[in-house]
């Protein structure tokens, strides 16, 4: 994927600057909320906790709280650039966690140089955090900091640069030599680096049963012996062995196992080829790693192979371990985070690798087959299921080994709150940007020479989601692109007015639209715009979807669309769509643009197109179809019709969760429909609305995005043969890259359930 500094510095600063901030969680509206937030309020908690110090992780965010600490003082891939330059993988880092594991997050970058600084200040940080996340501390100086604090601390403190990758590595290094069918106490290990991810990576496979007179090290010198004269240090010195080696590929000949965290391209063919039975090859540098993964496969072809890049089999990524591993530290308020537990999140990848992987997932990532192997022997990160393997784990270890300030008594019930803690809302777009990875369907946009949508198809190169299609005038786009610093390889640019297909576009569209009343020479002015081309290559398969409607009305942009590609088979209408994606859920409205007052039939064929785009993201669809009564207890003729479609809708999708009429809020009130209307099955839940009419629909997908701060994606318009959806008039670059996803996914299913 390419990243480029532009792209990278308007990330960064575009809106609020930096990429976290800190929001109230509690009301603090009225007067009374202001005196009970702080004072006079706050003074009766502050006794209580004086009182009793652990009622802290009652009133207080301390127990979902995380200090990410840093000197910038070996930043990975940038090396020692002081505090203020590390400051924003420090911010990064706090995404991962609150991404992965909802865990709260404030990056404190020091100004220190000396190990014993960077210890006096995480100290006097203790009363604030329920856990520290030490990062980006050279070696040797993170040995001691870790060392000491963790002598002297009574909150998890955790060395990522060291843990994170041992604990990972070591799931996948258990797996590996299963199936290699090799012992860990008696294969023979070169590992070559001697920072502190590689020290604390022989040290845990230690702990896992590898014997330290197996182990080679290597660092820049080679290799690491006893009595080398120079470049040591006591760190180093426990791994120096009595041999005659001297060098990486000395040492490589008959090794079982190779370890790297180190540097690119210090590892040959023919070292790979010096190595036992069955190698294992851990080349985990980044972002290129020490031998790549086609050279290893090349040379050797039964070696089962791990780097630290996403798009090779087994990438070895930290965000498996550590939000996951301060999850359950956290929720057990553990005070320290030792090697039980560690192992214990060790295990659980391990073990998590060996189970049947869900549809979702492998769709998730393109549909590849995921099956315990050679080619899968960690879980993938992106992997839902490994919160709810790992946290528990950590925490059960926890208990057992006494360092837990309270227990789970409850596991089912913590897995739920676990999963109810994630949501879904992060998943969908990922989900429709995975699904349409490396897919190459080809997407259209009449509005080629838009700005945003320069910026846009570059994104979608870039990410490999699909091959734009852009519609304009070349010299036009051309020109832009050089002004923007857009790159246009693997965009393609087709002229409205020129272009090699034009006469037979034209005959097609009069013979399509003559008994319309169009002519001829309509026809060819019809394909000189480019709304009607996009539709057009569409519909004669030079492209396999459509976005459009950036600067241009809704109706404007489906008309040209409904006349030449038309609805799907079977379908009767069209409807759109909108995901709204809050801070904990994501639910599913529709008809939010389209249909102003639908029959019963009409609203029953939305709900039905609605549960297909919903399945789409690899989610179940759970139904309310909305009214202003609640089940019959109002007999007016708008609430009659709702309730004709939920029975019209289950004689034609029996197997659909659906059910209504019913109030919005009754719908998304589970406890209320259990106490009031047990016989309901949205009891369960619900994640899709199905609106009266446009006007209910319109107004609260609107309102959701305006004054409930949610996220919309979207309109998605359902109903067509093939895929065509339409932006918001003045949408960003995001949502245009988003809807793309879609757009691409839709295409892939469409061309799937047609069996091309």
């Amino acid at each position: 994927m390419k990243i480029r500094l532009e792209e990278a510095l308007q990330y960064h600063s575009t809106g609020r600057r930096g990429k976290v901030e800190v929001v109230p969680t509690k009301p603090c509206v009225t007067q009374r909320d202001l005196s009970l937030a702080y004072t006079p309020g706050v003074a009766e908690v502050c006794r209580t906790i004086d009182k009793d110090p652990e009622a802290v992780y009652e009133y207080t965010s301390k127990a979902n709280l995380v200090a990410v600490l840093s000197n910038g003082t070996a930043v990975l891939g940038l090396g020692n650039i002081g505090p203020l330059a590390g400051k924003p993988v420090m911010e990064g880092k706090g995404v991962l966690f609150k991404r992965f594991a909802d865990i709260d997050v404030f990056d404190i970058e020091i100004n220190s140089k000396t190990p014993e600084e960077i210890v006096t200040v995480a100290k006097a940080l203790e009363p604030t955090f329920g856990g520290i996340n030490l990062e980006d501390i050279k070696a040797p100086d993170c040995f001691y900091v870790e060392e000491k604090l963790k002598e002297t601390m009574n909150i998890p403190v955790f060395h990522d640069d060291q843990h994170g990758t041992a604990i990972i590595s070591s799931a996948a290094l258990l797996n590996a030599l299963e199936i290699a069918k090799k012992d860990v106490s008696k294969v023979r290990i070169v590992v070559n680096g001697a920072g502190a991810a590689a020290i604390a990576c022989t040290k845990l496979y230690i702990k896992l049963g590898a014997k330290l007179e197996n182990v080679i090290m290597c660092d820049s010198k080679g290799v690491i012996y006893k009595g080398r004269p120079n470049a040591m240090n006591p760190y180093k010195e426990e791994f120096a062995q009595p041999t005659e080696l001297r060098t990486l590929s000395q040492a490589m000949v008959g090794a079982d196992v190779f370890v790297g965290l180190s540097v690119a391209n210090v590892v040959t063919k023919e070292m790979v080829r010096s190595m036992a039975a069955n190698p294992i090859v851990f080349a985990m540098a980044n972002p290129d790693p020490e031998i790549s993964y086609e050279e290893a496969v090349e040379a050797r072809g039964d070696v089962i192979m791990a780097t630290g890049r996403s798009d090779y089999p087994n990438q070895v990524n930290n965000v498996l371990g550590f939000p996951f591993i301060f999850r359950g530290a956290l929720d057990v308020r553990a005070r320290t985070i030792n090697d039980e537990m560690k192992i214990a999140a060790v295990r659980a990848l391990a073990t998590l690798a060996k189970e049947a992987v869900p549809d979702s997932v492998k769709r998730a990532y393109g549909g590849i087959e995921l099956e315990f192997g050679k080619d899968y022997i960690i879980p993938k990160p992106f992997d839902p299921r490994v919160i709810t393997w790992v946290a528990p784990a950590v925490a059960k270890a926890a208990m057992e080994s006494g360092v837990a300030r309270i227990e789970i008594k409850d596991w089912d019930r913590y897995i739920d709150q676990l999963k109810e803690r994630m949501g879904l809302t992060r998943e969908i777009v990922r989900t429709a940007i995975s699904k349409s990875h490396k897919s190459g369907r080809r997407i259209v946009f009449p509005e080629g020479e838009e700005t945003k949508i320069l910026h846009a198809a570059q994104v979608i190169v870039d990410e490999m989601i699909a091959k734009p299609v852009l519609l304009g005038k070349k010299s036009h786009i051309e020109m832009k692109a050089h002004e923007m610093k857009i790159d246009l390889e693997g965009i393609e640019i087709i002229d409205p007015t020129n272009f090699p297909k034009r006469e037979e576009y034209v005959e097609k569209l009069f013979q399509m639209r003559h008994r319309k009343g169009m002519t001829r020479a309509e026809a060819g002015r019809f394909v000189e715009r480019p709304n009607y081309l996009g539709a057009m290559m569409v519909h004669l398969n030079d492209a396999d979807g459509l976005v459009s409607g950036l600067t241009q009305s809704y109706p404007n942009t489906i008309r040209p669309a409904l006349q030449v590609i038309g609805m799907a088979e079977g379908r009767n209408r069209v409807a759109g769509l909108y995901i709204v994606m809050t801070k904990r859920d994501t639910y599913f409205f529709a008809d939010t643009t389209v249909n102003i007052d639908p029959t019963a039939e009409e609203l029953a064929e939305i709900a039905i197109m609605t549960a297909e785009v919903v399945q789409r993201f690899n989610i179940t669809p759970r139904i309310a179809m909305l009214s202003f009564s609640n089940f019959g207890n109002t007999r007016l003729p708008q609430s009659i019709k709702v309730q004709e479609a939920v029975g019209i809708a289950h004689k034609l999708a029996p197997d659909l969760m659906i059910d209504g009429e019913v109030q919005a809020d009754v719908a998304l009130s589970p406890d209320e429909l259990e106490e009031v209307y047990p016989f309901s099955s949205l009891r369960n839940g619900v994640n899709t609305l199905i609106f009266p009419d446009l006007n209910a629909g319109n107004i609260a997908y609107k309102l959701m995005g305006k004054i409930g701060g949610a996220s919309l994606l979207g309109p998605i318009l359902m109903g067509m043969k093939k895929p065509v959806h339409v932006l918001q008039q003045g949408c960003d670059v995001d949502a245009i890259v988003n809807i793309a996803a879609v757009c691409a996914v839709e295409a892939i299913d469409k061309q799937r359930n047609n069996g091309q």
